[in-house]
């Protein structure tokens, strides 16, 4: 494991109330206070969401399909993740994580997570296009796992070439006041259409709390990324830098490139760790966070 960042307070404030939307109806608005020349009363601001501490894990495990080191055996991986869920190591300590942000996951895999972790709420969605699992495990897609109620789920499509598509999938923790999305994009899509795919997945996290994951298939100094890393922070980077630890693997487990992102807001506190050493259960090093909302 190499060294993990210090918690670190992150600059600048986001709203925490969510995105509300308003019909464009064109009728005025009667019966305010103070009619007839009076003051009108502004409404009382949203209630502060209370303080809430979120262990998170991003992980492609490279569940189906060609080359995936554990894809002929999914009952070992799915141990495997449910071992990383229960104790990952993140600031130089073991914690228990309450959010799981998952890619590439069969979804045999999730429906025996909701059998054997009976407390969480998960969510799943095929990726379009998706590999077959082994086993009879269903096609290949995304997921979210959160140790607190999960609601208004929400699969939406990204911008994507003709004949191509890609996914987001959405939910609220209401309990934390926090909006979790994850995606898994395309490297053979091109700069412009992930930075498209960027810009709708900002628009679908929002500017409250938020927690954004995935394999997004680029490095970080890539200007695609640039409509995320501006609306949010990037939990390994280091102060404005775009860096982080190396996530994808080669076929000799070595660490070559950083394509798996967790971005939060910029008012968060954050501690982000990958481990050092080799993955064998995924082409992908998981990545875990401790992300501090206060």
């Amino acid at each position: 494991m190499r060294s993990p960042r210090a918690l670190i307070p992150l600059l600048s404030v986001c709203a925490a109330a969510a995105v509300v939307t308003a019909a464009a109806t064109g009728a005025s608005i009667e019966g305010l206070p103070g009619g007839g020349g009076g003051p009108a009363h502004a409404d009382a601001p949203a209630p502060r969401p209370a303080a809430a501490t979120i262990n998170a894990v991003t992980w492609n495990v490279c569940g189906g399909g060609p080359g995936c080191p554990s894809g002929a055996a999914p009952a070992k991986l799915a141990k495997q993740i449910v071992q990383r869920m229960h104790a990952t190591e993140v600031g130089g300590r073991k914690v228990k994580t309450n959010a799981v942000l998952l890619q590439e996951v069969c979804e045999g895999h999730v429906r025996a997570f909701k059998k054997t972790m009976g407390t969480w709420t998960w969510a799943f969605a095929a990726s379009p296009g998706g590999a077959s699992c082994a086993q009879g495990g269903g096609r290949t897609g995304i997921a979210i796992g959160t140790g607190a109620p999960l609601t208004g789920v929400r699969q939406a499509k990204l911008p994507a070439p003709a004949g191509r598509a890609r996914i987001a999938l959405c939910g609220n923790v209401p309990s934390w006041a926090t909006r979790v999305c994850v995606t898994q994009l395309s490297p053979a899509e091109g700069d412009e259409w992930r930075q498209k795919q960027a810009r709708a997945l900002a628009s679908l996290a929002g500017t409250g709390r938020v927690l954004l994951g995935g394999d997004f298939a680029d490095s970080p100094d890539s200007p695609a990324l640039d409509p995320l890393y501006s609306a949010y922070a990037e939990c390994d980077q280091t102060g404005s830098s775009r860096t982080g630890a190396k996530t994808r693997q080669d076929w000799r487990g070595t660490a070559v490139e950083k394509t798996d992102y967790l971005f939060i807001p910029k008012s968060a506190a954050v501690s982000c760790s990958v481990p050092a050493n080799r993955t064998r259960a995924s082409d992908h090093r998981p990545m875990s966070a401790e992300v501090r909302f206060t």
